[in-house]
């Protein structure tokens, strides 16, 4: 029997499953909401030299890419999802309180903690993501994308309260132990949580290891690329509207307004017509939105009406494209290696916007942000044609099940 996508067929539906998934995508969101842009400033407030700074920065990204894999591969080999989240957000708070001692002793010991930090880190989104796939293709009342846009809504509110904490906290003490109380009570709510977790299907000598269909890896190519063409966005747009006079609050109300885009999509996509919620029109819809978003920031990023609008996009490019790669994993990976295909997709996204981030640096250095940007709209357009070709390849099967 073909596994069911993610669905949204009654948007207005809630179980306690939701409820308890839905916070636990919040509080491990609202702790990467304060890790993403605030932990540079704690590595700069240690007066720390900035190619040190940025080799620290660089290596969680390295180590994502070829842990996060293996380790959703344990779920397939009956290692719970919960546990999972349990132990690697309680090794998080670990890591993150023993940096400011680590700091002391030298910049090498607290990048030996910051690896380890990146390894128990890997594994929580994708973990969560695998238990909520489970428990949407178990229940129809469960809506995948109302549950993630909690997640979205405790970065954004993370963010917004940031700034506020470090300035009534301090920046070098607050940031490691914010992040410690956070990761615990991430490990608290897992524990508490109680969600069912699905069991793993047991892999024999004689079934051997499935493999990931081709049309789950066009799909993973495909929302790779679509994401990694972020990467110039991510790196350079802040310091593109400095340079051409956008003031910061102006700055952080364009990022605020691509998270709240993101979370509009998440709350209204079970309404849109049931043809376009399947996998590969979705991430089509996100790859054209980046190409346009892509082209769009090269020739009107300096300006700040466009950019007010070009930021709405960011709802079609990060939010269609995670809703359809999220309908591949559960509509395409076989049992026995669901827990591998979350993993890979996580991988592979990491290596795509790794690779986009330093292209996008050397563009930057070259042309300034109208070369850096542009220099996305390939892999964005890459990721759409992907999505063409995948649509053809699933046929019609894929619109002969329930589907996002």
């Amino acid at each position: 029997m073909q596994s069911r996508s993610p669905r949204l067929a009654d948007p207005g539906s809630t179980e306690p499953g939701a409820a308890r998934l839905s916070l636990l995508y919040a509080v491990v969101f609202v702790e990467i909401g304060i890790a993403m842009p605030f932990m540079p400033v704690w590595l700069n407030a240690l007066g720390l030299d900035a190619r040190v700074i940025g080799a620290l920065l660089a290596l969680p990204i390295a180590i994502r890419i070829v842990a996060t894999a293996p380790l959703m591969g344990l779920i397939d080999r009956g290692l719970s999802a919960r546990r999972l989240i349990v132990a690697g957000s309680l090794a998080l708070a670990a890591t993150y309180a023993l940096m400011p001692a680590g700091a002391t002793v030298g910049w090498w010991v607290l990048a030996v903690l910051i690896a380890l930090n990146a390894v128990a880190g890997a594994s929580l989104v994708p973990s969560i993501d695998y238990l909520t796939l489970a428990a949407v293709r178990a229940s129809h009342r469960l809506d995948y994308a109302r549950i993630r846009m909690a997640g979205s809504i405790g970065f954004l509110a993370a963010s917004l309260a940031g700034g506020l904490l470090l300035d009534a906290f301090g920046e070098r003490p607050a940031i490691p132990w914010l992040l410690t109380g956070l990761a615990v009570i991430a490990a608290l709510t897992a524990i508490a949580a109680r969600v069912p977790t699905p069991v793993a299907v047991a892999v024999t000598r004689e079934t051997g290891r499935p493999r990931l269909p081709a049309v789950l890896w066009i799909a993973v190519a495909a929302a790779a690329a679509i994401q990694a063409s972020h990467g110039a966005i991510y790196a350079f747009a802040s310091i593109h509207w400095g340079a051409h006079g956008i003031s910061a609050p102006w700055i952080g109300v364009l990022w605020a307004i691509g998270v709240v885009a993101e979370i509009v999509l998440f709350w209204l996509i079970g309404r849109a017509p049931a043809a376009w919620r399947t996998p590969f029109r979705l991430i089509g819809i996100g790859g054209a939105a980046a190409v346009l978003r892509a082209v769009g920031m090269a020739l009107f990023g300096d300006r700040l009406g466009p950019v007010l609008a070009l930021q709405l996009l960011h709802g079609f490019t990060f939010g269609a494209t995670q809703l359809g790669a999220m309908a591949a994993v559960s509509r395409f990976a076989p049992e026995g290696a669901r827990g591998r295909a979350q993993g890979t997709f996580s991988s592979c996204n990491a290596l795509a916007s790794a690779v986009s981030t330093l292209m996008s640096g050397l563009a930057y250095a070259a042309g300034g942000g109208i070369l850096a940007f542009l220099l996305m709209a390939p892999l964005a357009l890459a990721g759409l044609l992907l999505a063409g070709l995948g649509q053809r390849r699933a046929g019609r099967e894929a619109f002969t099940t329930p589907r996002l």
